[in-house]
Parts: structure tokens; sequence; C-alpha cells
């Protein structure tokens, strides 16, 4: 196996954060995009590209963009067709996106095994709600992901016992202006209106650290 790590980035604040942090540990690390056809997909992967470019590190790969069609399966659901987007004040089982975790890990994962590459890191946070965010999935994943490719694959979960507003106090030297975290921006600019854009403001705003964030509006009252 070679000296890398695969890395599930989104663009997003806390796996944008994790990639620099495993430069540390790793000797490299390989960024790994996967598109399902959703509809922030061509925003996140160019403030990736910004932000990957403003931090400049010479153990970061470039990014390896995989296509998973998902449309077919997800049809007229927000996160596909852009109708309907949970709004700020949302309950967080209005994000659900169902089977994501897994549809990102097993194309991944025979990428992993093509590249010789033993590990892939998510972003994955301790306060994650959902059934495919806990510690008894991906240890299952990871058995059955390792036994189905003949291959010994390691997941990682290094965010997996912090809030975002550490991840934020984590990477605050960091351009985190440059992520995304929106589920309807428009030219890297935040809407400031979706249940996304909440996270993001309010983690801020706990963490002690100025939001450098541009939005297209204030927050709901």
């Amino acid at each position: 196996m070679t000296d890398r790590t695969a890395v599930l980035v989104s663009g997003g604040l806390d796996s944008c954060v994790m990639l620099v942090m495993l430069t540390r540990p790793a000797q490299r690390v390989s960024p790994v995009y996967v598109k399902c056809g959703l509809v922030w997909e061509s925003e996140e992967l160019e403030r990736l590209d910004a932000f990957l470019q403003a931090v400049a590190h010479p153990r970061i790969d470039p990014v390896q963009v995989l296509d998973l069609p998902m449309s077919d399966v997800y049809g007229g659901l927000w996160h596909s067709s852009g109708a309907g987007i949970p709004g700020y004040h949302e309950p967080d089982e209005r994000w659900e996106i169902p089977g994501r975790n897994l549809v990102l890990l097993v194309k991944a994962a025979v990428w992993c095994r093509l590249n010789s590459v033993g590990s892939i890191a998510l972003g994955i946070l301790g306060t994650n709600p959902f059934s495919d965010a806990t510690p008894e999935f991906f240890e299952g994943l990871e058995h059955t992901l390792s036994r189905g490719l003949d291959f010994p694959l390691r997941l990682l979960r290094p965010l997996a016992g912090m809030s975002k507003a550490e991840v934020i106090r984590l990477g605050r030297d960091l351009p985190l202006e440059l992520t995304l975290s929106c589920a309807e921006s428009r030219a890297g600019v935040h809407c400031g209106v979706c249940g996304k854009c909440k996270e993001r403001i309010d983690a801020f705003a706990e963490s002690g650290v100025p939001d450098p964030t541009a939005y297209a509006a204030p927050p709901p009252v």
C-alpha cells in the first residue's frame, strides 16, 4: 500500500479543515470528491479548488473527482432537484440524504483498492444524528469493504468527537471564507437562509472566531 490517505471532501468547512489536519500525520493526502448529481456540486467544486489553491500544501494531491450519478434514484427530492430546500428553522431530520455515506464510501473504496490506498477519512462530526454516521455503521462497513475488495481498508473519522465550533477553532488560521456550507449559494456567496447556513452561522458564533463568510441575506428572525 502507498503512504497516503484518501480524504472524502465536499468543499465544506469540516472536510477542508480535516484535509489540512491530516497532512501532519500522513505522508500524502488524496482529496476525493464524489459527484452524485446534487444541486450544489458545481459550487462546491469551485470553492474546493479555491481553498486548495490558497492553502497550496505540498502533501495534498490534486482532487480526484469520481462520478456516481444518483438522480435516477433521488429523482425530485430536494437535494437532487433543488425544490424545497430545507429552511433556516427546519429540523435536522429534513437534511437527511438517504444512503449518503454508503454511496460515497463504496465508490471511494473501489478507487482506493485500485490505487493501493489503505485508508479513507471523512469529516463526520459527533453531532451528526443520522444512522449512517454511527460507530456501528462504520465498523460494519469497514469490515464489509475490506472483505468484499480483498483489501485491508480503514475508515477514519478524525472529527467524530468534535462539534462544528471546535472544527472552526481548529482551522481558524485557514481560509475558511473559501469553504462552502450552503445548499443555495451563488458564485460562492452563501444564501444565509437555508439550514446549512444556520449551522455555519451558529457554529461561528459558538466558536468565538469572527465569521468571514459572505451571506446574501441576513439570518431570518
